[in-house]
């Protein structure tokens, strides 16, 4: 069996387990849909906390990495134009 179809069967079964016990919950219709709605509302803010986190994260390394090549590529171009320079001063003196 591929592992696809047993990660679908697992969440079937876990929709139909969630499903069910809604179904049979105690309380009263309109308790339960309020519980559900305050669950997902506290889900969908601890997943954009954490996103917003990965976020900045990345923007914050993005940031260090970029100036860490803007240096390198500065350091570069001065090696350049010494070796540069040098050559002209060689080339002059033929």
């Amino acid at each position: 069996m591929k592992t696809s179809n047993t990660i679908l069967g697992i969440l079937g079964a876990a929709a139909a387990g969630a499903f069910i016990g809604v179904l049979f919950a105690p309380d009263k219709g309109s308790n339960t849909r309020k519980k559900i709605k305050d669950k997902s509302k506290d889900y969908g803010d601890n997943l954009k906390t954490k996103f917003d986190g990965v976020v900045n994260t990345i923007t914050a390394n993005g940031k260090d990495i970029i100036e860490e090549g803007k240096a390198k590529f500065n350091q570069a171009k001065e090696d350049f134009n010494t070796i540069k320079d040098e050559a002209k001063s060689v080339k002059t003196n033929y």
